[in-house]
């Protein structure tokens, strides 16, 4: 191996982990009974400015591809997907470095798994190395009335 591709291959393993540290967080799971408003967080790690990144969220159900739901970019700079009703909102804290995914009134129907991702907003860059997927928060509809827990 030559000194060159032994230098590259040093680098891209060091700016690997360098990426690796700009992370999300959620929480494992959120519950609510239907009818109610729920937050779904999605933290951003610190040492971040959460005005530099834009976040988008998707919704997964079983045995379903994930499905376009909301991007925040800023307070006036927002979006949900297509065919997504309006009770789906978005939320940025920069004292807190969170996002929220906001569901007034949850239904039944919102019962799924939550991702967030974020890319660099300033450039808007899509690659996959700008890219930082959260683990899934899985967002559970509590019918009381009919005591029905999923």
């Amino acid at each position: 191996m030559s000194w060159a591709s032994l230098f590259l291959l040093v680098l891209s393993a060091f700016c690997a982990g360098a990426r690796a540290q700009l992370a999300l967080t959620q929480p494992s799971s959120a519950s609510v009974v239907s009818g109610q408003d729920v937050h779904l967080p999605c933290t951003l790690a610190s040492g971040y400015r959460l005005n530099d990144y834009w976040v988008r969220w998707y919704q997964q159900k079983p045995g379903s591809a994930p499905r376009f739901v909301y991007i925040y970019r800023s307070s006036s700079s927002q979006d949900r997907g297509p065919d997504v009703p309006d009770r789906f909102s978005g939320t940025g804290d920069t004292s807190s470095n969170l996002w929220s995914l906001v569901i007034t009134g949850a239904r039944r129907e919102d019962d799924a798994d939550y991702h967030c991702q974020t890319h660099d907003g300033k450039t808007g860059t899509h690659s996959e190395r700008n890219r930082q997927v959260a683990e899934a928060s899985t967002f559970i509809i509590v019918q009381l009335g009919a005591c029905m827990l999923r």
